[in-house]
């Protein structure tokens, strides 16, 4: 799919020992209610549904937590994969953003006796992890693949939200003293290390927010700066199965990176990483090879979706614009991944692109990894199917179920930014947040139908009579036509910057602002060098992507469904199919087919199903 995106930059200066004041910051999620209709339910399964699975399986059905045991006793064997212990991290990261909008007292017990565990299984000096204390020690730090750093990542982020849902300090410490172990293991001795999975980069930068401890953003930096060295050692760098130093974006320093390679999540939490340490360093080496590969990942490698890794093999990418349909990758982790890092390029730059791509993936490519049950998951998410790609439970490796448990509920913390005097609105949820600006702390209430509606309500509430402020509006790439009201009134000569609307002006209690984006049935064309789409069209309303799914359209013969400049769409808003979806009708003469959001396939009985349509010219 070709971008019509622009590059710009606004850099945020500092130095060690002082955090760069940043000029966007997000509103956290615990500072944000979500009470619309669409997310609101989605938050609530993984309460009711989401979590009690990921438990299960991380307590009873595998032995997961049972590695903890052993390991606090320094007996018994491993069982599973080495890198099982961050499944059990990113759980508890899912059940602390739970526990900040729903308070559970028996799920907070349970996972206070799962932190129990965890910090008994704690060597003396620091060191936490279940495989290699059980397999044996004298083997740690040996193979940079093994995810030892990759699970402290997990560990510290966990660990951290934990601490923000419930002030308790224990798996805080926990993390702290197994980062310390890890600083003084390697950066102080200046003993090369380079992570095998990225994930410890980003996690740290949180460390280093919660405890205000600049080693920690330090050692973020350093492990960064480690890569592309020729430092590596382990699996990776000698089993063919890889590819080298490019699985793992090892290949070159990190400031000379140009272009998207190797595996896709690795990928994607260390361009988080990078953003982070940019915004608080104002590394314009960093800032300058993100926005480099960023374009390439947009314009040459991102489906539709906003799902990338297009290659089973490598779980990754391979060469431009091979984007296949039936046997696209996508991993649900790696949507989630873009999610994570689109924010951050936003909060460094101000440029709305960024929140556009990431509302593709969060609505297409992340939404679409879990069953609207809450109790299933696609690891991989084709744009095509034969009938016989079904979500599961679990998964061997099951990275995916606990990186749903943990999205979801934290979707808050993607609505809104603050600087200085100015509410950004990026997401449009409705939802309600208090935050401070200049003088004045400002209640903000959001309604809104989206997505299927492109009409938004926005309260002002400032704790005086009168206030001034700015709201910065996201206008959707997708959206053409909008209209700005305040109060009933048309507010004209306005244009959009980077993306937003700026409405500026003195605000009263109960001021209400509506944005109304006009939210038509649009035709996509893909880029004419992704051979798998040549000749066919996909159809986008809003944020998100709608396919053909054999079970509504059993009258026709599925192979000879087409769309044509001919064709046209109606919309109808369906309460009880789907829970709760918009259609499209396309009607082409007499024949007619019906299109659901890609999301919200493989929710009934099996069939077959596609993204792109073939299309006639004439």
């Amino acid at each position: 799919m070709k971008s019509l995106f622009s590059s710009a930059l606004i850099i945020i200066f500092g130095v060690y020992g002082v955090s760069a004041q940043r000029q966007i910051s997000p509103v956290n999620f615990s500072k944000v209610t979500v009470k619309d209709f669409f997310w609101k339910p989605r938050i609530e399964k993984v309460h009711s549904a989401t979590l009690p699975v990921c438990m299960t399986y991380t307590e009873d059905s595998t032995a997961r937590i049972r590695n903890f045991e052993n390991a606090a006793l320094r007996s018994g064997k491993h069982k599973g994969i080495y890198f099982d212990d961050s499944d059990v991290y990113k759980v508890i990261e899912g059940i602390a953003y739970t526990l900040k909008t729903t308070p559970d007292k028996a799920l907070e017990s349970k996972t206070d006796a799962w932190i129990d565990k965890i910090a008994a299984a704690q060597l003396p000096d620091g060191y936490l992890n279940t495989y290699y204390t059980l397999v044996g020690l004298e083997k740690r730090w040996t193979d940079m693949e093994k995810h030892e750093d990759y699970c402290l990542g997990h560990l510290i982020e966990g660990a951290v939200a934990y601490f923000d849902a419930t002030g308790k300090r224990k798996l805080l410490d926990v993390s702290i003293r197994f980062a310390n172990h890890f600083d003084s293991t390697f950066r102080l001795q200046n003993k090369p290390w380079v992570t095998g999975h990225q994930e410890l980069e980003l996690a740290l930068v949180k460390l280093y927010h919660t405890t205000n401890n600049d080693r920690y953003l330090k050692l973020a930096d350093w492990l960064i700066e480690q890569r592309g060295k020729g430092h590596g050692r382990g699996q990776i760098w000698t089993d063919k199965h890889f590819d080298g130093a490019r699985y793992c974006q090892d290949d070159v320093p990190v400031r000379e990176m140009t272009d998207i390679k190797g595996h896709a999540v690795r990928a994607m939490y260390l361009y988080t990483g990078m953003a982070d340490v940019a915004a608080e360093t104002g590394d314009r080496g960093y800032t300058q090879a993100l926005e480099r590969v960023w374009a390439d990942v947009v314009e040459r490698n991102m489906y539709i979706t906003g799902g990338i890794g297009s290659s089973t093999k490598n779980e990754g990418f391979t060469v431009d614009y091979d984007l296949p349909n039936e046997s696209a990758y996508c991993e649900t982790c790696a949507s989630v991944g873009m999610v994570f890092w689109n924010q951050r390029m936003n909060l460094y730059s101000g440029e709305s692109k960024y929140v556009d791509v990431l509302e593709r993936s969060l609505y297409n490519g992340a939404l679409a990894g879990v069953q609207l049950t809450g109790n299933l998951f696609f690891y991989v998410n084709p744009l095509a199917s034969f009938g016989l790609h079904h979500r599961r439970p679990w998964y061997g490796t099951a990275c995916c179920p606990s990186n749903v448990s943990r999205l979801m509920p934290s979707v808050g913390g993607y609505i809104y930014n603050t600087s200085e005097n100015t509410l950004w609105v990026n997401l449009y949820v409705g939802s309600e947040t208090e935050v401070v600006l200049g003088q004045h702390k400002v209640k903000f209430a959001q309604k809104t139908n989206y997505p299927w509606s492109g009409e938004v309500e926005i309260k002002a509430i400032p704790d005086s009579s009168k206030a001034n402020f700015a709201l910065k509006l996201r206008i959707p790439a997708w959206c053409d036509k909008y209209i700005i009201e305040i109060n009933g009134k048309a507010v004209s000569g306005l244009t959009a910057d980077k993306g937003y609307v700026t409405v500026a002006r003195t605000w009263a209690k109960n001021d209400v602002l509506k944005l109304r984006m006009e939210m038509p049935v649009k035709v996509i064309a893909a880029d004419p060098r992704v051979k798998a789409n040549q000749g066919k069209r996909a159809i986008q309303r809003g944020p998100l992507v709608y396919c053909v799914e054999e079970q509504d359209n059993r009258h026709l013969d599925y192979d000879q469904i087409l769309l044509s400049k001919k064709t046209q769409f109606s919309t109808t808003f369906e309460p009880a199919l789907l829970g709760g979806v918009t259609t499209i009708k396309a009607q082409n003469g007499n024949d007619n087919f019906t299109l659901i959001p890609y999301y919200s396939w493989d929710n009934r009985q099996a069939g077959r199903m596609k993204v792109w349509v073939d299309w006639k010219e004439k």
